[in-house]
Order: C-alpha cells, then structure tokens, then sequence
C-alpha cells in the first residue's frame, strides 16, 4: 500500500516513462484506485509498483485501467436523453453534416445510445460520432460492440424512459448469453484514444459530450478540458457535462448559456 507521500513520485515516473500526466487528477481518487491495482496485482510495495511500471508495458496498461474510472450503461440517466431529444437534436437537424464527439466514451454504451437516437431521429445518416477515451481496453471493448444480457432490462426501461419508441433489442444479435450491436449502427462511429489531459482539439464538433469525468480533475484541470471542449465548438454547438459537473466556476462559463440547468446541457453563444 502507498501513502499520499508517495504519489508524487508515481506521478513523475509515469509522465516521464510514458507521457500520462495525471498530475491534475483527484489525488484521493488516484490514491484509492493505485492501492487498488496493487492490492489485486500482489504488488506489496512502491519499488515493487514502479519496478513493474517501468518493466512491463503489459502491466502498465492493467494499471491504467484500473485508474481510469470507467462507468457506463446504456441510456444512463433518461432524463439526460430525453433532454437531448428534446432540446439539442431539433437545432441539430438544421445542419448538412452532424459531428459528435463523446470524450470519455468508457465501454461504448452511452455511444451507442447515441447513434440509436440518431437513427430514430433520421439524422444518423449525416451525422459522425468521434467517441474517444484514453484507456485501449475500454476502446478495444467498446469497438466489439458486444454486451452481456444480464443487464438489458434495465437497458430497455432506460431506452423508454428517454422517450424511444421502438424496440430496444432490435439493435442487437443475441446468442441469449450476450448481444452485439447492429453493424449498420457502428459504420458512423469512429472510436479512437485521445488523452484530455495532454491532446489537443479532437475535431469541430456539433455536440460534445464528457459526463461525470471532469470530477475526477482538479479545477486547474478542469478549466484546461473546458477550455478545449470550447475551442472544438463552433458557436451554437453544445456541451453536455455530467450531472455532478458544472461550467459555473470555470474561465468559460459566461461563453455558453444553460440549456438545461438540471442535465447539465449548455451552448456556446461566443
């Protein structure tokens, strides 16, 4: 187990080995989730985390992994979608070309939420979702396309509690254990790494979405992503945070005005 004494130098030995700068993260949060990873590696002390960070690439990935908070399920939070639904996709629809980005995009279920609304909405055929993260097993997991059936009731009650109307199974092949997603779905989906941290714009993009990430950063770190999220917004585009996030305290907050104040939706007017 690691002390906050020693996280500093974890840090440090990252960002130099590797080029992950996580010095703007949640030091309780990254703390929690290193004594974590080494609790289910059997790694006992720092010189044996960092022996194993330096040595093997394999490991360093597992570790980034498990630090890297990824939570998702399909249609989380309705009234998020539904809000979508019914205040930022009508302004899409004036647009010849639709790109979203969704940063963050863990296992690719809010992703995929996404393209069924659009293809219900008749705009997934113009329309570009860019869904990045920084982890490449969340990516590679997301890119199949397959999900576990244990869920898909709560999926399905999520997909009519946004206010969808068809049927939620029809976007999927099942083999009654797990499902995988439409083809025709993933064509218009670009999934790719992107560090929030370190990268710069991804791509001018319509609708950006980055939900219940930004707690994990500190508000130097915060205000860095925002500003980059900003920056890859033409004016009138959107930005939807996660219901715990804000724009309120940040250097942009008077460059976008509230959609919805309860779901977290904003545009940029400047």
């Amino acid at each position: 187990m690691i002390e906050f004494s020693d996280l500093e130098e974890i840090l440090v030995l990252i960002q130099k080995q590797y080029g992950y700068d996580f010095s703007g993260y949640s030091r309780a949060s990254l703390l929690r989730r290193i004594n974590r990873f080494m609790e289910i590696s059997d790694i006992g002390t720092i010189v044996h985390l960092k022996n194993q960070l330096v040595n093997d690439p394999d490991k360093f990935n597992g570790f980034i992994n498990e630090i890297v908070v990824n939570i998702s399920e399909f249609f989380r939070d309705p009234d998020f979608f539904k809000s979508l639904l019914n205040n930022v996709f009508p302004y899409l629809e004036s647009y010849p070309k639709i790109n979203i980005w969704t940063a963050g995009c863990s296992f690719g279920e809010e992703t995929y939420s996404l393209a069924i609304l659009l293809k219900e909405m008749g705009l997934m055929q113009k329309s570009r979702i860019y869904a990045t993260d920084i982890s490449a097993k969340a990516l590679e997991k997301a890119k199949k396309g397959i999900f576990p059936n244990n869920n898909f009731k709560e999926y399905s009650n999520n997909y009519f509690s946004c206010g969808a109307k068809e049927s939620f199974n029809q976007y999927f092949v099942s083999d009654g254990q797990k499902s995988i997603i439409n083809s025709e779905l993933k064509k218009d989906i670009l999934f790719s790494r992107h560090n929030l941290v370190t990268d710069g714009v991804f791509k001018e993009c319509q609708l950006i979405l980055c939900r219940n990430v930004l707690i994990y950063f500190d508000e130097e770190l915060q205000n860095k992503v925002l500003q980059l999220f900003y920056d890859s917004l033409p004016v009138y585009g959107f930005l939807a945070l996660g219901n715990k996030e804000t724009l309120r305290f940040s250097a942009v907050h008077d460059k976008f005005k509230i959609i919805d104040k309860k779901e977290k939706i904003y545009q940029k007017i400047k």
